[in-house]
């Protein structure tokens, strides 16, 4: 028999410790991140689609011209973000680590010797900077946009009728004695096409129709919708009185439009105003502002115990749970910024009562969770 050299054996490369705590490391960190990307997106898409059914409906009713469905639908998607991102955070971080125990890798790492808080550094270095880009979304964007969007409004209500009619839509004018349709409206020439109005002068009706007309502004600066070859029907058809008359050139007065007061919500309030103003409104809403970035860090932190998945018990138990104490949560955190507005509780017992709780509650989680030999490494 022939004698094999021991040089030709077969070695094996053993990786180092910290190499192996760096892809663990990292293959979290990424896989958080894309879940988390796809459910914000997902929640976006919703939301958008919600708000531009909304917005749409109230320009078919008037309430609102089309060019600002636009806008309006940036400033309300700004404002919707620090919600979207915080639940995106919660779910990224719950529906990886159950992924992570269904598939058993959970078991893999827990023989290796990674026990469950092992996992709360990946989870930080992923959610800390979400939570950083939330808290600067509901302190400082959204109370811009919010702003911002009764600025706009207030500025489309401060239009005259002419101005904000929409082509093939029928307005009524803001002092409710005229109702205009334009069939076609050339902004850049300021000139209107195929015109109706109907209106009431000395209590008769009368109706008008044009095929053009413009806007003209007066030597004392009041403006007129001038129609161009058209006829005006004035009186009841068949009765003695009814008048038909056409003409090359008629000029109706628009009538000027007073500047809305401005009424300001709170949430358009900025954070520096709300803490230089410290009344009891204006605490409530601190409170809620704050309590979006601190809230989505100990929700993130929560998930990771959350996510344990019982195969005897059923794979949908956890998710369950999480749904409930998210719901739990969002709940008595509105009943805090409440208590906080009518004064039955100080800005700092509304902010921290219910962290503290949540905090708690994450703490028993983990114990309860964590195996025995992760559990002693814990406490030293």
């Amino acid at each position: 028999m022939a004698d094999y050299p021991q040089s030709q054996g077969i070695k094996s490369k053993k990786r180092s410790p910290r190499k192996v705590r760096g892809i663990f490391y990292w293959a979290l960190v990424r896989e958080f991140a894309g879940t988390g990307l796809l459910i914000f997106s997902i929640l976006l898409g919703i939301v958008v689609f919600t708000q531009l059914i909304k917005l749409l409906g109230e320009s078919v009713s008037g309430a609102l011209a089309v060019d600002g469905v636009l806008v309006m639908l940036g400033f309300s998607a700004l404002n919707f973000l620090p919600v979207l991102l915080a639940i995106s955070l919660f779910l990224s971080v719950l529906i990886t680590l159950t992924r992570i125990y269904r598939d058993s890798e959970m078991v893999v790492w827990f023989s290796s010797g990674v026990g469950l808080t092992r996992f709360i550094r990946p989870v930080m270095a992923y959610a800390i900077p979400v939570v950083l880009v939330i808290a600067l979304l509901s302190l400082v964007l959204s109370p811009w946009a919010w702003s911002m969007a009764d600025e706009f409004k207030r500025r489309l209500n401060s239009r005259d009728d002419v101005s904000s009619a929409a082509p093939g839509v029928f307005r009524e004018s803001k002092q409710a004695d005229r109702v205009f349709f334009l069939e076609e409206v050339d902004t850049e020439k300021k000139r209107v096409a195929n015109i109706f109005v109907q209106s009431v002068q000395n209590g008769k009706d009368g109706t008008m129709v044009a095929k053009e007309g413009f806007q003209e502004i007066a030597a004392n600066g009041d403006r007129f919708l001038v129609l161009l070859n058209g006829t005006r029907y004035e009186g009841i058809p068949g009765q003695a009185d009814f008048k038909i008359a056409e003409f090359e050139r008629y000029s109706i007065r628009i009538e000027p439009v007073d500047m809305p007061q401005e009424t300001r919500n709170r949430r358009a309030y900025s954070t520096l105003y709300l803490m230089q103003n410290p009344d009891p409104m204006n605490q409530a809403q601190l409170v809620e502002r704050i309590s979006l970035p601190l809230g989505a860090f100990m929700l993130a932190l929560l998930a990771i115990p959350l996510s344990y998945v019982n195969p005897r018990a059923g794979r949908s138990l956890n998710l369950i749970s999480a749904i409930v104490i998210y719901m739990f949560y969002n709940n008595m955190s509105t009943i805090a910024i409440s208590w906080v507005a009518r004064e039955k509780t100080s800005m700092m017992a509304g902010l921290w009562g219910i962290h503290l709780v949540l905090l708690a509650v994450t703490v028993v989680y983990f114990y309860h969770r964590s195996s025995p030999f992760s559990w002693q490494r814990w406490r030293r």
